[in-house]
């Protein structure tokens, strides 16, 4: 009783194509497909997005590394 059999399947299944149509079906599962792909890159950006600032750390050359740093002032003491 609480198992469904392949009858079953096919009463759902006619009830899906009654309610959507035939072709609105293909057009719904691919919608679907693209918001999965869009979920995963976002997820993929994401990722690269928090790896990026570790990584984009700006090389000190030794030249550089002895220069002081200018101090900027903006009010000049009276």
């Amino acid at each position: 009783m609480g198992s469904w059999s392949i009858g079953h399947w096919i009463i759902v299944l006619v009830i899906v194509l009654l309610l959507f149509g035939a072709n609105k079906i293909p057009k719904l599962m691919g919608d679907m497909a693209k918001g999965v792909k869009a979920f995963k890159q976002g997820l993929k950006d994401e990722d690269e997005q928090q790896a990026a600032p570790a990584q984009a750390q700006p090389r000190v050359t030794d030249g550089e590394a002895a220069k002081p740093a200018a101090s900027h002032d903006p009010a000049p003491k009276v």
